[in-house]
C-alpha cells in the first residue's frame, strides 16, 4: 500500500511513518521541515520506499501542484495541525487564520485532488486526525478547538457524500499525546500518553477501519457525559478549570 502522511516530519505523523514502514509499506512523506524528512527517510530501512514532499501545507497552491505530481496513492492520513496552546487573551486574526488553513484547509486541497482518484478506482482510504479538543470548545484554546470540530463536519460529510464509492473515511480523535503541540501545555494533561503509544493506538484504529476512534476510553466518556449536563452546570464546570 502506498501511505501519504501530512505532518510527518514530528510527533504523531513521525511514529506512523515508523509503524507503516516496519509493515513494508510505500511511503510519502509530507512536511514543510527537510531536514527532519530526510533524517526520518534514512532510518525507515523496512520501508519499500519512501517519497519525500516538502512544502508548507498553508501554501495551498504550492501544495496541490506536490499533489498533482503523486501518483497510485492508497490513503492518506492527514495529520497536519497546529495550536496556538491555552491563553485567555484574543487570538489575533493572522493566527487565528493560520490555525484553520492548517488543521481544514488544507487537507481540502489536498483531497480536492486525490478524491477524484479514489472515486475513479473505487477505493482508497483517508485518515483525519482530528482531536477530544473539538467535543467542547475550552475558551483558552477557541481557534485549535474549533478547527478541530469543523474538521469533524468536514470528515462526516466526505463519508456520507463518498459512501457508495468504495472511499474508507475514518476520523480519529485522540487526547494528550506527547507532540511538539502540547509540549507547549504548561498544565497538567490528563490521561497522558507518549507518542509510540498514542500512534501504535491510532495504527491499529485505522486498521481496523474504525469509523469515529475518540481515545483514550475514559477520557472521551467524562467528556460525552459532561456534554450531557444542562448548559448552566457545564458553564459553571467549565469556568472552575480556568
Amino acid at each position: 500500500m502506498k501511505i501519504l502522511i501530512t505532518g510527518a516530519s514530528s510527533g504523531i505523523g513521525e511514529a506512523l511513518a515508523r509503524l507503516y514502514a516496519k509493515a513494508g509499506h510505500q511511503l510519502v512523506l509530507l512536511a514543510r521541515r527537510e531536514d527532519r524528512l530526510k533524517s526520518l527517510r534514512a532510518e525507515l530501512f523496512d520501508a519499500k520506499s519512501v517519497e519525500l514532499v516538502v512544502v508548507d501545507v498553508t501554501d495551498f497552491e504550492l501544495l496541490q501542484d506536490k499533489i498533482k505530481s503523486l501518483n497510485d496513492i492508497d490513503m492518506v492520513i492527514l495529520n497536519a495541525g497546529a495550536s496556538l496552546g491555552h491563553s485567555l487573551e484574543i487570538t489575533p486574526f493572522s493566527d487565528f487564520k493560520k490555525i484553520y488553513d492548517i488543521n481544514l484547509l488544507s487537507n481540502h486541497a489536498i483531497l480536492e485532488l486525490l478524491l477524484p482518484q479514489f472515486k475513479a478506482k473505487r477505493s482508497g482510504k483517508i485518515v483525519f486526525i482530528s482531536s477530544l479538543a473539538s467535543l467542547i470548545s475550552m475558551p483558552t484554546s477557541v481557534a485549535y478547538s474549533s478547527s478541530k470540530r469543523a474538521l469533524n463536519a468536514y470528515a462526516e460529510g466526505i463519508r456520507y457524500k463518498y459512501k457508495n464509492d468504495g472511499i474508507k473515511v475514518i476520523n480519529i480523535l485522540p487526547g494528550f499525546i506527547k507532540s511538539e503541540m502540547t509540549d507547549k501545555n504548561s498544565f497538567k494533561m490528563p490521561f497522558f500518553l507518549d507518542t509510540k503509544s498514542g500512534a501504535k493506538r491510532i495504527y491499529e484504529a485505522i486498521k481496523k477501519e474504525k469509523i469515529f476512534y475518540p481515545f483514550p476510553l475514559r477520557f472521551y466518556l467524562i467528556i460525552s457525559v459532561l456534554k450531557l449536563f444542562p448548559q448552566f452546570l457545564r458553564d459553571k464546570i467549565v469556568n472552575s478549570l480556568l
